[in-house]
């Protein structure tokens, strides 16, 4: 590690994180207009959940991959390629919206687009030990995660203002520029890179080579730290039980269910992404402050903390009413949700950094990104049902997600506790 190396903010780690601004906010601002798109067309909630439940499978298939290719590949060279190739992906949509069927061209599309962040996920996480000192990870982390917090924020409120103003077109285009000014920047990135010598490897085939990194990854997660299967295991829980409902229910709930017209539902939505993105920036700025006193034995209370956010949503839909003020108690809550949840995901984060050996540590967070992602499409589709099986009463939904998030939260306080 060289002597520019010793600081937090070296040329190159400060080029990745600008060039994360650019990419992430091109990023949600896609990733709130297309779903919107299509439930504002359909206005159907099983629609919605199962198109964004077979989005997520792409990006469980690519992390393996993402993570493989991060330890031998230089991770600079991923990030540049997947930006040039995301822009043209989004480009494409734009031009064939109208001569193609949506349903189909949103789902291929949208798979491709969570199957690219699957791939790229890996090589930015695992760049981060390239590039700061151990005693920097959680700071550096923080930093990774306040960005794309940051970017969360501005892409779905700008997204909803100009997609409620303007339409879903110059939308795409100003996500697909952002795509394109990131992967230029981050050419001019160096992340430190050793090509491996393996004779043996050169002729191993791809298939040959996923099943032995992703076996290896596996056996040092079970063998040699199973606090780190344990922490995914409660990870993939919550993304079942309580991250779904809000992907899921958030725009279903404003945009169908509260008394709002269309174009004002919109905007709200976007509004409403934003204030879980300004949940995440909070929780990214609190980990980066408090950095020196977050314990991993104490990250249990954090999830109890989510899960409780989560209470009102469903508790005040009874004794009110009021659109407005269903949808201040979903901001207030959502926030919340998205602070404890946010220093959770860093804590994990630096957790596993910290207690793996470099040459394993892209593989590693490519397993833990895939099968903690392996509920993602499941609850997405679940809730999805739930909801439309509950119409008038998706409260009851919600109350239901709170409950079963609080009881795994008190589990995983035990499990925690034990690290």
């Amino acid at each position: 590690m060289n002597q520019t190396q010793s600081k937090l903010f070296s040329k190159d780690f400060t080029l990745v994180v600008i060039g994360q601004i650019i990419s992430l906010f091109g990023n949600a601002g896609v990733r709130f207009v297309l779903p919107l798109y299509l439930l504002n067309q359909t206005g159907s909630s099983v629609l919605y959940g199962l198109v964004t439940a077979c989005a997520f499978i792409p990006t469980i298939l690519m992390s393996p991959i993402g993570g493989i290719v991060a330890d031998r590949v230089n991770k600079r060279n991923i990030m540049v390629v997947l930006d040039f190739f995301t822009a043209g992906v989004i480009l494409g949509f734009s031009f064939l919206m109208g001569s193609v069927n949506l349903l189909v061209l949103m789902t291929v599309t949208l798979m491709i687009l969570y199957g690219i962040a699957g791939a790229y996920q890996p090589s930015v996480q695992a760049s981060v030990p390239a590039l700061v000192e151990k005693e920097h990870f959680m700071a550096a982390n923080s930093v990774i995660n306040t960005i794309s917090s940051l970017a969360s924020l501005l892409g779905p409120v700008l997204g909803g203002i100009l997609y409620s103003a303007y339409g879903l077109k110059p939308v795409l285009w100003i996500c697909s520029v952002c795509f394109l000014v990131s992967a230029v920047m981050e050419i001019f990135i160096k992340i430190p890179f050793v090509k491996k010598e393996n004779g043996e490897e050169s002729n191993t085939n791809i298939r040959t080579m996923i099943k032995s990194d992703f076996a290896e990854s596996i056996a040092f997660i079970r063998k040699e730290k199973p606090a780190i299967g344990k922490g995914m295991l409660v990870i993939c829980s919550i993304n079942l039980f309580l991250a779904s409902m809000i992907i899921v229910g958030l725009p279903y709930m404003i945009t169908e269910v509260l008394p709002f017209d269309s174009a004002l539902a919109n905007r709200l939505c976007g509004y409403a992404e934003g204030a879980l993105a300004a949940g995440g920036l909070a929780g990214g700025i609190s980990a980066g402050i408090f950095a020196g006193k977050l314990t991993i034995r104490k990250a249990g209370y954090l999830i109890i903390a989510a899960g409780c956010c989560v209470l009102p949503m469903g508790i005040v839909p009874v004794f009110s009413s009021s659109g407005m003020v269903n949808y201040m108690v979903i901001i207030v809550c959502c926030f919340g949700c998205m602070v404890c949840s946010t220093i959770f995901t860093v804590q994990m984060m630096s957790f596993v950094q910290a207690e793996t050996p470099a040459h394993l540590i892209g593989k590693v967070i490519a397993v833990i990104f895939t099968i903690s992602m392996c509920a993602q499409p499941v609850g997405n589709a679940l809730y999805g049902v739930l909801f439309a099986l509950c119409k008038g009463f998706e409260f009851a939904v919600i109350l239901f997600a709170a409950v079963v998030s609080i009881g795994i939260a008190v589990w995983a306080k035990k499990v925690f506790g034990n690290f």
